[in-house]
């Protein structure tokens, strides 16, 4: 398994589909997009921005169920790529006991920022959908620059077609 670092949420267009990005965190730098559905977009935005509403949306009463049964997610991981969708597993410990829950990767992923849980992606899933973005090797900022990294995948989602998968 991979650890990921999660970019952040972004909207592609024309076609208005959010998509999730995820970067190694070692290694060569790949990124991983994950196409998901715009209420998980929403979902996962408002917890990277610690966004709290007055009642609890589904993947905030998620978390407050697992903390009530003193369960932890101790990890996300992006397990398989089968016909171009995505699956995930979420783990988790419950009284000593290892759980692995089957789930969407944006779900997964919602409930992780909501939890600090790291993020994984099997190395299977990397070498099918990652796709390495080209640093600029003079300067070190554009390295870890999400938006210049947005940038750059933005003009790769426009040349690429989906035969290259």
């Amino acid at each position: 398994m991979v650890e990921m670092e999660l970019l952040g949420v972004q909207v592609e267009l024309p076609s208005n589909s959010p998509l999730l990005l995820l970067r190694e965190m070692d290694g060569q730098g790949r990124v991983l997009p994950v196409v998901i559905d715009t209420p998980e977009a929403h979902a996962i935005h408002r917890g990277i921005e610690g966004i709290r509403l007055a009642r609890p949306l589904t993947h905030d009463l998620l978390v407050a169920m697992l903390e009530e049964l003193q369960a932890t997610v101790t990890a996300v991981t992006v397990t398989e790529l089968r016909e171009r969708t995505f699956f995930a597993e979420i783990e988790l410990d419950v009284a000593g006991q290892s759980h692995s829950i089957s789930a969407r990767p944006s779900d997964a992923i919602a409930i992780a920022v909501r939890t600090e849980t790291p993020i994984y992606a099997s190395e299977e899933v990397l070498t099918e959908a990652g796709q390495v973005i080209s640093a600029h090797p003079a300067d070190e900022e554009h390295e870890n620059d999400p938006d210049e990294l947005l940038d750059e995948f933005k003009q790769f989602l426009d040349d690429v077609s989906p035969d290259d998968f």
